[in-house]
């Protein structure tokens, strides 16, 4: 069997061994493709593994030897599904890898927002302190976040990891989901999805992205937030619309927003929200501890020995 890796490097820059993913068998392992470079890298392989390249429609056409496609993320959006299973081919990911690092990072960005932890350091390191006539000065509002409700919009594994640290922190957490299971958590309470956006302090997002969830944050719903609320998120960029965003901060009519992900990666330099108003845009490092790219990595040669040993897992 031939595997081929056609974008390894974000999930191993070199600090991680592929080792384990060799000795299941022959393997090509790229940094990077484009999507012209698909076909003819893939050419061969009966297994070919995907972070952010695509695979067509038109790829999987091209590649008559194919016969699993592993996704080296949770979303799966990048994979042409349907054409996939028209030809028998196995397609999975690695779910919950990532968990507690994305929700350590929507904290990371509440903390930020709520201390203004960016704009206090560059202002000491510009001078700021030294030339103050005070011990302590502040640059932006201090929010201290017990007390506050988070509005957790998906209450998956991320949102309910992330529901259990805003809980140790004190705040009133209340959740949005699409399906109508019941929350497990009682501290929790279920609320319609305007109502969240009316009643939070924080709303984080933690939902996948499909038809009814892109540009599920838009105008109209920006415009229900409190203008002291800040904004998170850390799942996936066209949930937000961004110019409405970019607006509502401008304008004053949030107080901020953290954002871990664009609609767009990377996007542009003149992109509405690289310079909007108490916006802090990180470039989609979530899933990236050291410690969730091994779990990652491990996942995927799981998924891939249990193909070999015919016994597929985590199959989409």
């Amino acid at each position: 069997m031939r595997i081929t890796v056609l974008d390894g490097y974000t999930l191993n820059p070199g600090d991680l061994s592929w080792d384990p993913l060799h000795q299941l068998a022959e393997c090509r392992i790229y940094d990077r493709s484009t999507p012209e470079e698909v076909v003819p890298r893939a050419a061969g392989s009966e297994a070919v593994l995907t972070n952010k390249t695509i695979v067509s429609r038109a790829s999987i056409e091209q590649l008559p030897q194919l016969k699993y496609i592993g996704v080296l993320a949770t979303g799966y959006n990048i994979v042409d599904v349907e054409a996939a299973r028209e030809r028998g081919i196995v397609v999975t990911n690695v779910p919950g890898y990532a968990t507690d690092s994305v929700a350590q990072l929507v904290f990371a960005h509440l903390l930020n927002l709520a201390l203004g932890v960016s704009p206090h350091t560059r202002s000491v390191r510009n001078g700021g302190w030294a030339a103050s006539l005070d011990f302590s000065y502040r640059e932006t509002p201090l929010v201290e976040i017990a007390g506050l409700t988070m509005g957790i919009v998906g209450f998956g594994q991320i949102g309910k990891a992330t529901a259990r640290l805003a809980a140790g922190f004190g705040m009133n957490v209340i959740a949005s989901r699409s399906t109508f299971a019941p929350l497990p958590e009682e501290s929790v309470r279920r609320v319609s999805l305007d109502d969240l956006f009316r009643l939070s302090d924080v709303v984080s997002l933690h939902c996948p992205l499909a038809a009814e969830t892109k540009g599920l944050v838009d105008a109209r719903r920006l415009s229900l937030m409190k203008p002291t609320a800040f904004l998170i998120n850390t799942s996936r960029g066209p949930l937000v619309d961004e110019a409405a965003l970019a607006s509502a901060l401008n304008d004053g009519r949030i107080a901020g927003a953290g954002l871990d992900v664009l609609s767009v990666e990377p996007p542009r330099l003149d992109h509405p929200l690289s310079r909007a108003r108490n916006c802090y845009i990180t470039p989609h490092i979530g899933w990236a501890t050291t410690q969730a790219r091994d779990r990652l990595l491990a996942g995927v040669v799981s998924n891939l020995r249990a193909f070999l040993a015919g016994t597929p897992r985590n199959c989409i």
